[in-house]
């Protein structure tokens, strides 16, 4: 399995929670599960997600994505936040921008997007534990007082700002299209999340959809290796599908004919980021 990145841009060109303690030995491991439908798959992501925040948040930090490690020394936050910068230097996003930052975890990305680049980010996520979460530690970052934060108002961050939504991203189309929600970005950022989605080609039309003229979907993803036989399939990628909640994999050609379906076209071809990443396990 593959770690890849690609960056599209939209097709007109005129345009402080304390430390968690590790709460792993409250749950027992579930065996690999398939599912029957795409819609119990949902709910099952979201169940895992509900139960296991709190866990990840003290195994991973506030960045629920791989690290891109490059010396030998680097901490998994460095490397973690190095793999938000690459995406950056390949996507070119301008500071500023107004982004939606889909599958946002407990919010780190969009926070530093916030902070760091000057954004103003929407982060959405089907867990409503989620969004707890990252609207507590991002009060706590910002200094506020979190009880009296509005979930439709942004938290200031340095010259950004930072707010969440618990939606299920395929409905994002429908919910961003529609008032009092209506919106367009500048970016949809899509990390490690969009290989969790059954319907991926709703998810390239939306984006599509969302973008403002000249916008970027921003895209880093799990995917398998193209030429696979159906054995090897069975044996190394099956288990992996079933394991994290995932929906038959894609390699990354797929993205690539999907986004252009939706109208997109290629700013940064696909590379594959394995090695750099493969240190996070």
């Amino acid at each position: 399995m593959a770690s890849a990145i690609d960056v599209f841009p939209s097709s007109s060109s005129s345009s402080k929670i304390s430390s968690t303690p590790d709460v792993s030995t409250k749950y027992e491991t579930p065996p690999p599960q398939e599912f029957t439908s795409f819609e119990a798959l949902k709910g099952r992501i979201r169940h895992h997600y509900e139960l296991c925040s709190d866990y990840y948040y003290s195994l991973w930090g506030e960045h629920i994505h791989h690290g891109y490690f490059i010396e030998p020394t680097d901490s998994k936050e460095a490397a973690q936040i190095r793999l938000i910068d690459l995406l950056l230097e390949r996507s070119t996003l301008p500071v500023g921008s107004a982004v939606l930052d889909v599958g946002c975890g407990i919010g780190g990305t969009t926070r530093y997007l916030a902070k760091n680049h000057g954004c103003r980010v929407i982060g959405l996520t089907i867990s409503g534990k989620q969004v707890e979460l990252a609207r507590t530690l991002t009060a706590q970052e910002a200094g506020t007082d979190f009880p009296h934060v509005h979930a439709n108002e942004f938290t200031r961050l340095g010259d950004g700002g930072a707010r969440f939504v618990e939606l299920d991203a395929e409905k994002m189309g429908t919910y961003f299209s529609t008032a009092p929600n209506k919106a367009t970005f500048d970016c949809v950022w899509i990390s490690e999340a969009m290989s969790h989605l059954p319907d991926k080609k709703l998810f390239f039309h939306n984006a599509s959809t969302l973008l403002n003229s000249g916008g970027k979907l921003v895209v880093a993803d799990w995917f398998k290796a193209e030429g696979l036989t159906a054995a090897e399939i069975e044996a190394d990628i099956k288990p992996i599908e079933d394991g994290m909640l995932l929906p038959s994999l894609c390699d990354p050609s797929e993205y690539v004919r999907l986004g252009e379906e939706a109208g997109l076209t290629i700013f940064s071809k696909p590379f594959d980021i394995s090695n750099e990443v493969s240190k996070t396990w």
